[in-house]
Protein backbone atom coordinates (compact mmCIF):
# COMPACT_ATOMS: atom_id res chain seq x y z
CA UNK A 1 0.00 0.00 0.00
CA UNK A 2 2.83 2.37 0.93
CA UNK A 3 4.65 1.52 -2.30
CA UNK A 4 1.52 2.26 -4.34
CA UNK A 5 1.05 5.59 -2.55
CA UNK A 6 4.69 6.54 -3.07
CA UNK A 7 4.44 5.73 -6.78
CA UNK A 8 1.22 7.72 -7.15
CA UNK A 9 2.64 10.69 -5.22
CA UNK A 10 5.75 10.65 -7.40
CA UNK A 11 3.64 10.72 -10.57
CA UNK A 12 1.51 13.54 -9.16
CA UNK A 13 4.65 15.48 -8.27
CA UNK A 14 6.08 15.05 -11.77
CA UNK A 15 2.85 16.31 -13.33
CA UNK A 16 2.80 19.28 -10.96
CA UNK A 17 6.37 20.15 -11.95
CA UNK A 18 5.47 20.06 -15.64
CA UNK A 19 2.55 22.38 -14.98
CA UNK A 20 5.03 24.90 -13.60
CA UNK A 21 6.95 25.11 -16.87
CA UNK A 22 7.21 28.70 -18.08
CA UNK A 23 8.33 30.46 -21.20
CA UNK A 24 10.31 33.68 -21.02
CA UNK A 25 8.71 35.66 -23.84
CA UNK A 26 11.32 37.51 -25.88
CA UNK A 27 9.97 37.80 -29.42
CA UNK A 28 9.24 41.51 -29.39
CA UNK A 29 6.70 44.18 -28.57
CA UNK A 30 3.48 45.58 -29.91
CA UNK A 31 3.02 49.32 -29.92
CA UNK A 32 0.22 51.74 -30.71
CA UNK A 33 1.11 51.82 -34.41
CA UNK A 34 -1.65 49.36 -35.31
CA UNK A 35 -3.93 49.46 -38.33
CA UNK A 36 -7.35 51.11 -38.01
CA UNK A 37 -9.07 47.88 -39.01
CA UNK A 38 -8.52 44.75 -36.87
CA UNK A 39 -9.18 42.46 -39.85
CA UNK A 40 -6.23 44.11 -41.59
CA UNK A 41 -4.12 43.71 -38.46
CA UNK A 42 -5.15 40.06 -38.14
CA UNK A 43 -4.37 39.43 -41.80
CA UNK A 44 -0.86 40.78 -41.24
CA UNK A 45 -0.27 38.53 -38.24
CA UNK A 46 -1.86 35.51 -39.90
CA UNK A 47 0.37 35.90 -42.95
CA UNK A 48 3.42 35.99 -40.67
CA UNK A 49 2.23 32.84 -38.87
CA UNK A 50 1.72 31.02 -42.17
CA UNK A 51 5.20 32.00 -43.35
CA UNK A 52 6.86 30.86 -40.11
CA UNK A 53 7.83 27.19 -40.49
CA UNK A 54 7.70 26.72 -36.71
CA UNK A 55 3.94 27.33 -36.76
CA UNK A 56 2.77 23.97 -38.11
CA UNK A 57 -0.98 24.64 -37.94
CA UNK A 58 -1.47 28.42 -37.97
CA UNK A 59 -5.20 28.24 -38.77
CA UNK A 60 -6.06 26.08 -35.72
CA UNK A 61 -8.47 27.84 -33.38
CA UNK A 62 -10.22 27.10 -30.11
CA UNK A 63 -13.93 27.74 -30.62
CA UNK A 64 -16.04 28.31 -27.51
CA UNK A 65 -19.82 28.36 -27.50
CA UNK A 66 -22.54 28.10 -24.88
CA UNK A 67 -25.95 26.46 -24.91
CA UNK A 68 -29.25 28.07 -23.91
CA UNK A 69 -28.49 27.47 -20.22
CA UNK A 70 -25.11 29.20 -20.50
CA UNK A 71 -23.07 26.00 -20.15
CA UNK A 72 -19.88 26.49 -22.21
CA UNK A 73 -18.04 24.02 -24.41
CA UNK A 74 -14.84 24.35 -26.44
CA UNK A 75 -13.17 22.46 -29.25
CA UNK A 76 -10.52 22.91 -31.92
CA UNK A 77 -11.60 23.86 -35.44
CA UNK A 78 -9.79 25.24 -38.48
CA UNK A 79 -10.16 28.70 -39.95
CA UNK A 80 -10.98 28.20 -43.61
CA UNK A 81 -11.88 31.67 -44.84
CA UNK A 82 -11.49 35.27 -43.76
CA UNK A 83 -13.29 38.25 -45.23
CA UNK A 84 -14.27 41.75 -44.20
CA UNK A 85 -17.27 40.35 -42.29
CA UNK A 86 -15.38 37.84 -40.18
CA UNK A 87 -13.89 34.41 -39.56
CA UNK A 88 -15.33 31.31 -41.27
CA UNK A 89 -15.11 27.64 -40.30
CA UNK A 90 -17.14 24.64 -41.50
CA UNK A 91 -19.08 22.10 -39.49
CA UNK A 92 -22.06 19.79 -39.19
CA UNK A 93 -24.97 21.98 -38.09
CA UNK A 94 -26.34 19.09 -36.01
CA UNK A 95 -23.18 18.84 -33.88
CA UNK A 96 -23.03 20.06 -30.31
CA UNK A 97 -21.51 23.35 -31.41
CA UNK A 98 -24.21 23.65 -34.05
CA UNK A 99 -26.96 23.22 -31.46
CA UNK A 100 -25.24 25.70 -29.12
CA UNK A 101 -24.96 28.31 -31.85
CA UNK A 102 -28.61 27.81 -32.87
CA UNK A 103 -29.68 28.47 -29.27
CA UNK A 104 -27.10 31.13 -28.44
CA UNK A 105 -25.26 32.80 -31.35
CA UNK A 106 -22.60 34.38 -29.12
CA UNK A 107 -19.24 32.65 -29.51
CA UNK A 108 -15.51 33.20 -29.08
CA UNK A 109 -12.36 31.87 -30.67
CA UNK A 110 -8.66 31.96 -29.86
CA UNK A 111 -5.60 31.70 -32.10
CA UNK A 112 -2.29 30.91 -30.38
CA UNK A 113 1.01 31.04 -32.25
CA UNK A 114 3.59 29.79 -29.78
CA UNK A 115 6.70 30.43 -31.87
CA UNK A 116 5.66 34.03 -32.50
CA UNK A 117 4.50 34.44 -28.89
CA UNK A 118 1.18 35.81 -30.07
CA UNK A 119 -2.46 35.26 -29.32
CA UNK A 120 -5.62 36.66 -30.90
CA UNK A 121 -8.99 36.50 -29.16
CA UNK A 122 -12.23 37.08 -31.04
CA UNK A 123 -15.74 37.50 -29.62
CA UNK A 124 -18.80 37.96 -31.76
CA UNK A 125 -22.04 36.72 -33.25
CA UNK A 126 -22.24 33.60 -35.40
CA UNK A 127 -24.13 33.50 -38.69
CA UNK A 128 -24.47 30.96 -41.50
CA UNK A 129 -22.62 31.73 -44.68
CA UNK A 130 -24.64 31.63 -47.95
CA UNK A 131 -25.35 28.16 -49.36
CA UNK A 132 -23.35 29.03 -52.46
CA UNK A 133 -20.28 29.68 -50.31
CA UNK A 134 -20.68 26.36 -48.50
CA UNK A 135 -21.19 24.54 -51.81
CA UNK A 136 -18.04 26.09 -53.27
CA UNK A 137 -15.92 25.08 -50.27
CA UNK A 138 -17.39 21.55 -50.14
CA UNK A 139 -16.30 21.00 -53.74
CA UNK A 140 -12.66 21.56 -52.69
CA UNK A 141 -12.73 18.78 -50.08
CA UNK A 142 -11.23 15.34 -50.67
CA UNK A 143 -13.71 12.66 -51.70
CA UNK A 144 -13.16 10.79 -48.44
CA UNK A 145 -13.98 13.90 -46.42
CA UNK A 146 -17.15 14.41 -48.46
CA UNK A 147 -18.23 10.84 -47.74
CA UNK A 148 -17.39 11.37 -44.07
CA UNK A 149 -19.73 14.35 -43.92
CA UNK A 150 -22.58 12.12 -45.12
CA UNK A 151 -21.63 9.17 -42.89
CA UNK A 152 -21.25 10.99 -39.57
CA UNK A 153 -24.12 12.57 -37.69
CA UNK A 154 -21.61 14.51 -35.63
CA UNK A 155 -22.03 14.37 -31.83
CA UNK A 156 -24.79 11.71 -31.99
CA UNK A 157 -24.29 8.61 -29.82
CA UNK A 158 -23.22 5.52 -31.80
CA UNK A 159 -22.86 1.95 -30.57
CA UNK A 160 -19.32 1.32 -31.76
CA UNK A 161 -16.80 1.93 -34.52
CA UNK A 162 -18.43 -0.76 -36.65
CA UNK A 163 -21.61 1.33 -36.91
CA UNK A 164 -19.58 4.25 -38.27
CA UNK A 165 -17.73 1.99 -40.70
CA UNK A 166 -21.05 0.56 -41.95
CA UNK A 167 -22.46 4.05 -42.50
CA UNK A 168 -19.31 5.00 -44.40
CA UNK A 169 -19.58 1.88 -46.57
CA UNK A 170 -23.28 2.59 -47.20
CA UNK A 171 -22.57 6.12 -48.40
CA UNK A 172 -19.55 5.00 -50.42
CA UNK A 173 -21.88 2.66 -52.29
CA UNK A 174 -24.55 5.35 -52.56
CA UNK A 175 -22.22 7.78 -54.28
CA UNK A 176 -20.00 5.31 -56.16
CA UNK A 177 -21.12 6.58 -59.56
CA UNK A 178 -21.25 10.25 -58.60
CA UNK A 179 -18.51 12.31 -60.18
CA UNK A 180 -19.08 15.03 -57.62
CA UNK A 181 -20.59 14.28 -54.19
CA UNK A 182 -23.09 16.98 -53.16
CA UNK A 183 -22.93 18.84 -49.88
CA UNK A 184 -25.22 17.49 -47.14
CA UNK A 185 -27.92 20.04 -46.26
CA UNK A 186 -26.91 19.85 -42.58
CA UNK A 187 -23.27 20.75 -43.24
CA UNK A 188 -21.81 24.15 -44.08
CA UNK A 189 -20.03 27.32 -43.13
CA UNK A 190 -20.36 29.43 -40.00
CA UNK A 191 -18.98 32.93 -39.71
CA UNK A 192 -18.11 34.74 -36.49
CA UNK A 193 -18.85 38.42 -37.07
CA UNK A 194 -16.49 40.04 -34.55
CA UNK A 195 -17.49 42.63 -31.97
CA UNK A 196 -14.18 42.40 -30.11
CA UNK A 197 -10.71 41.37 -31.30
CA UNK A 198 -7.74 41.37 -28.95
CA UNK A 199 -4.10 41.16 -30.06
CA UNK A 200 -1.69 39.80 -27.45
CA UNK A 201 2.10 39.87 -27.78
CA UNK A 202 4.21 38.11 -25.16
CA UNK A 203 6.78 40.24 -23.36
CA UNK A 204 9.41 39.55 -20.66
CA UNK A 205 8.37 39.47 -16.98
CA UNK A 206 4.76 38.78 -18.02
CA UNK A 207 4.32 42.46 -18.91
CA UNK A 208 2.64 41.54 -22.16
CA UNK A 209 1.28 43.96 -24.77
CA UNK A 210 -2.48 43.78 -25.26
CA UNK A 211 -4.59 45.85 -27.64
CA UNK A 212 -8.31 45.28 -28.11
CA UNK A 213 -10.62 46.57 -30.82
CA UNK A 214 -14.25 46.92 -29.73
CA UNK A 215 -17.59 47.90 -31.25
CA UNK A 216 -21.19 47.43 -30.08
CA UNK A 217 -22.61 46.30 -33.42
CA UNK A 218 -21.05 45.32 -36.71
CA UNK A 219 -22.11 48.66 -38.20
CA UNK A 220 -20.27 50.72 -35.58
CA UNK A 221 -16.69 52.00 -36.02
CA UNK A 222 -13.91 50.20 -34.19
CA UNK A 223 -12.30 51.68 -31.09
CA UNK A 224 -8.91 50.38 -29.95
CA UNK A 225 -7.52 50.53 -26.43
CA UNK A 226 -4.48 49.14 -24.65
CA UNK A 227 -5.13 46.74 -21.76
CA UNK A 228 -2.97 46.02 -18.73
CA UNK A 229 -1.28 42.61 -19.04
Amino acid sequence: MATECTHQCTKTGEIAQKMLLRDNYQAGGLNEALTDDPIDQFTKWFKEAIEDARETLPNAITLSSADESGRPSSRMVLLKELDERGFVFYSNYGSRKGHCIAANPNAALVFFWKALERQVRVEGIVEHVPRETSDAYFKTRARGSKLGAWASRQSDVIKNRQELDELTAKNTERFKDAEDIPRPPYWGGLRIVPLEIEFWQGRPSRLHDRFVYRRKTENDPWKVVRLAP
